[in-house]
């Protein structure tokens, strides 16, 4: 078997902060699958590091419950936690419910400018079934509101705690309508803050958030390795 292809990192910004953007990504992707080993030398190796930014990223990534730490044993991508998925929907949910009030109580003619145009570019991407790509374009709609609504640092709490359900997320959008139902849903969400509808707003928000959630025991059939409920 081929060793996995070199990752090149940016040497004008510092290499942990790099290694820990690499691992998370690869993990939220499922390009790291639930329980594949990650042996700091090989890490190393393949950013072509010492092993110092490795162990920052992994301890980074253990506070996050994305990987397992046994000491003197192995590291291993933590198992998708439905406990902790739940919680983290709970505080996004809660956090975007009152962020899409407030979009539609105040003039938003750019942003929702910009929120068409990602759900246009999402179009194409569920089209050509590019998810990982989607995926990324469904980050920066969600992203584009809470910089139009003054509490970007919120998005970034979010992420850090949403590691489980955002890998859920991943499973579940190759089923049959899902990137349709997204897409439905994303353009409910804009005419409510166009017609400076909150109820709307709301009510649309509610319903996109709830379909993975709603999908969780079927998620758990199909994937019974990759979960822990």
């Amino acid at each position: 078997m081929s060793a996995p292809p070199k990752i090149r990192l940016d040497r004008t910004r510092l290499a942990a902060p790099q290694v820990l953007e690499k691992l998370r990504e690869a993990i939220l992707s499922l390009e790291l699958v639930p329980g594949t080993v990650l042996a700091r030398q090989e890490l190393a190796d393949r950013f072509g590091v010492s092993q110092t930014p490795v162990r920052e990223a992994l301890l980074r990534l253990s506070e996050e419950a994305l990987v397992d730490v046994f000491p003197q044993h192995a590291t291993l991508v933590s198992r998708i936690d439905i406990a902790a998925a739940r919680e983290a929907h709970f505080l996004r949910r809660s956090i975007e419910l009152e962020l899409v009030h407030q979009l539609a109580q105040q003039e938003s003619p750019g942003l929702v400018e910009q929120l068409k145009g990602v759900i246009a570019q999402q179009a194409a991407l569920a089209t050509s079934q590019r998810y990982g790509d989607f995926v990324n374009a469904d980050r920066s709609f969600h992203r584009l509101m809470y910089e139009a609504g003054g509490v970007l640092g919120l998005w970034d709490l979010v992420g850090r705690v949403s590691g489980h359900v955002d890998r859920l997320r991943r499973l579940h959008l190759p089923t049959a309508g899902k990137t349709e139902a997204i897409l439905r849903d994303h353009r409910a969400i804009v005419r409510a803050i166009e017609a400076q509808d909150p109820a709307a707003a709301q009510a649309a928000l509610r319903k996109h958030l709830s379909g993975t959630l709603s999908a969780v025991n079927e998620i758990c059939r199909q994937f019974p390795d990759y979960v822990l409920a």
